[in-house]
């Protein structure tokens, strides 16, 4: 399994692949049905912007733009959105400390909880 990104969140979300084909994940597609579109920007000056799409629909995390519109998009460091997703830092303080930016439906964006990340293994 190689994934052509240096992120950090790019294995979170490789993870997250599996996590939806499980029952678990499948129940979490029920139980939430919106679509997030998560984009990455490295500190780095002159590296291009990483984008993800998980598809809490479909149960599918997909590298690239949605086509459509996403019920939610978040940007993130990469360091910032690890945090969060491992529950290491709370999506609202994030947000006020402006480590999360949150453009669409933000109900939707208040179901994007640690809870719907696969518990991470020892990394």
């Amino acid at each position: 399994m190689s994934t052509p990104s240096s992120l950090k969140s790019a294995v979170l979300l490789e993870q997250m692949k599996f996590h939806l084909a499980t029952d678990a994940g499948k129940q979490l597609t029920k139980k939430i049905g919106l679509v997030y579109q998560i984009t990455f920007a490295p500190k780095k000056m002159g590296v291009d912007d990483q984008i993800y799409v998980v598809d809490l629909k479909k149960g599918e995390v997909t590298e690239g733009s949605y086509e459509g519109k996403p019920d939610a998009t978040f940007s993130f460091k990469d360091d910032d959105f690890v945090k969060v997703a491992t529950g290491k830092m709370n999506p609202q303080i994030a947000f006020m400390r402006g480590a999360m930016k949150i453009k669409g439906s933000l109900s939707a964006a208040q179901k994007f909880t640690p809870d719907i990340f696969p518990k991470p293994s020892k990394m």
